[in-house]
């Protein structure tokens, strides 16, 4: 039996991807295994999904000075030890790695051992643990094609992003009925309701009343962001979260409105919803979502409007534009291999077996 050791974490989107990619390693028969962090977020995601988990000694890395740094490189370092220890009894025959902190022992590990290791890049310029990593993998995924020149050795390649089977299994009745819309009007979703979303928030509701007239709006506001005065008003419904209706919500939804997070992009460009992105500012962020957007703007995929530019017309001038737009931006998403990314990378796995 061919076996595979996956890792990452730190975050959900160096989870979620890996996820997306279990059913289909269970398909062809893989033994999965799973090399994350002690109280990572990734060590409940991954049991819930009965992999066997093994933990290792994990460091943050940062690109700055702090006395922190001292602490975490014994912890990385131990981590590179455990990590060499299990990868020599477990046996993979692959190291599939979606990066985040615990990812580089686990890399490192594999390298000792001499066992292949693949791994995926999320946004166009690499995370700091890829970089890392990098000199030591035979392949790196990437989700977006302009990644590529950023990877040194011919080992860059486009594959796009894997996405959970579960998203492509909703219903648009149900998810209408979820939200207690009709087919009359065409819907919008606008998600990414994070605190960093709050700006989008205000400036929606601002404009709700003019853009019912034409649409209908399921907006997921991000924790502590519900309006109470808003509750039960036609045409509109909010949630703080959605989990399992996601899905649902996703296939009643025409279009899309969000921030610019790769993983967030990639499952729209799978799901053909045609979107506006609004990404968060440089000064917000490292600037990684600018590019993201950018990019799908170039291929296509979406329409952008930066958030400085962002006010109560502008916003109701970039929808307009996005429904005059949507069936030749679905046409451009179809038309794109980018959007099987869990295929793309499962034939990059399979490359690596001897």
């Amino acid at each position: 039996m061919k076996t595979i050791i996956l890792t990452g974490g730190g975050t959900a989107g160096h989870v979620t991807p890996n996820l997306a990619l279990i059913p289909y390693l269970k398909k062809e028969g893989w033994d999965i295994k799973y090399i994350g962090s002690e109280n990572g977020i990734e060590r409940s995601l991954i049991e819930k999904e009965g992999i066997p988990y093994y933990s290792i000694s994990t460091g943050k890395l940062r690109r700055y000075m702090s006395k922190e740094n001292f602490k975490d490189i014994f912890r990385v370092v131990k981590g590179i030890g455990e990590a060499k220890e299990l990868i020599k009894k477990l046996k993979p025959d692959v190291v599939f790695s979606k990066g985040g902190f615990v990812a580089v022992p686990v890399v490192l590990g594999a390298k000792a051992n001499g066992v292949s290791v693949i791994c995926h890049e999320s946004d166009i310029t690499p995370g700091l643990a890829n970089k890392i990593a990098a000199p030591f993998a035979k392949k790196i995924c990437t989700t977006f094609p302009e990644t590529v020149k950023y990877i040194k050795g011919g080992k860059g390649i486009n594959t796009g992003t894997p996405i959970r089977d579960m998203l492509f299994e909703g219903n648009r009745e149900k998810g209408l009925e979820l939200c207690g819309f009709n087919n009359e009007k065409p819907v919008i979703m606008m998600m990414g309701g994070s605190l960093g979303s709050v700006k989008i928030n205000n400036v929606l509701r601002k404009d709700l009343d003019r853009l019912l007239e034409k649409f209908q709006i399921v907006h997921i506001c991000g924790k502590g962001n519900f309006e109470l005065s808003l509750m039960g008003k036609k045409g509109y419904m909010q949630f703080e979260y959605v989990s399992e209706e996601l899905p649902h919500i996703f296939a009643a939804a025409d279009m899309v409105i969000s921030r610019a997070g790769s993983n967030s992009i990639s499952e729209f460009l799978a799901l053909k919803k045609p979107s506006l992105l609004i990404p968060l500012s440089a000064k917000a962020s490292r600037g990684d979502q600018i590019l993201n957007a950018e990019s799908f703007k170039k291929q296509g995929f979406s329409l952008v409007l930066n958030e400085e530019d962002m006010n109560e017309e502008s916003l109701i001038s970039s929808v307009n534009e996005l429904f005059e737009k949507k069936d030749e931006l679905i046409k451009n998403m179809s038309q794109s291999h980018l959007s099987k990314g869990t295929e793309e990378v499962m034939k990059v796995i399979r490359s690596q077996i001897k």
